[in-house]
């Protein structure tokens, strides 16, 4: 696999336009990146008590894909254990965050940082049963590691 070079955000702004636009469903397909995904679940973790990722982001997500012309199938759109293993590793970043940093900040060093990396989920889990249906629709265990709480 290609390795990716990081895409770090510029500001705190550039954060909150990603994070408000999936809450919108206008932010432009091309924009919700990897990166991108990262940085809207520790916007709404850091500034969105309102929001709770682990009930609210799946169907945030499914909602945004089909507003943006996606869909939510067996091989695409929407994985709700990817969803559920980085929230669990972004809330688990952001605690240890030195108080003040600014949410840019936050969000470049988590996206510097062994769960920015995009093989990150292959650490807990083997590539079958990550990319399986039963894993897309649904939290599946790991079965290589198991997930720090």
């Amino acid at each position: 696999m290609a390795a990716h070079s990081i895409r770090l955000f510029a500001d705190d702004a550039a954060v909150r336009h990603v994070g408000e636009g999936l809450l919108a469903r206008t932010l432009p397909k091309l924009e919700w990146t990897h990166e991108a995904h990262l940085a809207a679940c520790l916007w709404l973790i850091r500034e969105r008590p309102d929001f709770a990722p682990e009930q609210d982001l799946p169907g945030t997500i499914r909602a945004y894909n089909v507003a943006v012309g996606g869909e939510n199938t067996d091989s695409a759109g929407y994985h709700e254990t990817l969803t559920q293993l980085y929230i669990k590793g972004v809330r688990a970043f952001a605690d240890t965050l030195a108080e003040g940093t600014s949410l840019v900040g936050a969000v470049n060093a988590l996206l510097e940082s062994e769960i920015g990396d995009r093989q990150w989920p292959l650490c807990y889990y083997s590539k079958e049963r990550l990319f399986s249906v039963e894993a897309r629709r649904g939290w599946v265990e790991p079965d290589l590691a198991a997930v720090s709480e």
